[in-house]
């Protein structure tokens, strides 16, 4: 199984109201690890140092400071392309949480429709 199929398995066993994940990424062959890297950038992986996992990514569900979900998953497919082959581990998953979104000055049907769309 490749990764871009891996990480959409592990997104489809959350539930709906997840907001974000960390997950840690290992590739097998070491010596790709450059070919690797230079790919993560565009989800912003955090490299870990001396650890058994080469990097932390970042992903937000509908909003925060974290890599969208189908980039990841865009990314994780051009490794699979590369022929990069690796695991992942979730390793932590919230979920529940709302933006902050100043509603001062707005009208009723934006607040309702900020509601609605978030399950508030």
């Amino acid at each position: 199984m490749g990764l871009a199929e891996a990480f959409q398995e592990i997104v489809d066993s959350l539930p709906d109201d997840w907001t974000d994940l960390d997950i840690d990424l290992r590739i097998f062959d070491e010596e790709r690890y450059i070919d690797a890297a230079v790919l993560l950038t565009q989800v912003n992986a955090q490299p870990y140092s001396k650890a058994d996992w080469h990097w932390r990514l970042l992903v937000a569900h509908r909003f925060g400071h974290a890599a969208a979900a189908e980039t990841v998953k865009g990314t994780l497919a051009l490794l699979d392309r590369e022929g990069i082959e690796g695991e992942m581990f979730l390793r932590g998953m919230r979920e529940g949480r709302a933006e902050v979104v100043q509603m001062w000055g707005r009208p009723e049907s934006v607040r309702r429709e900020f509601r609605r769309s978030r399950s508030l």
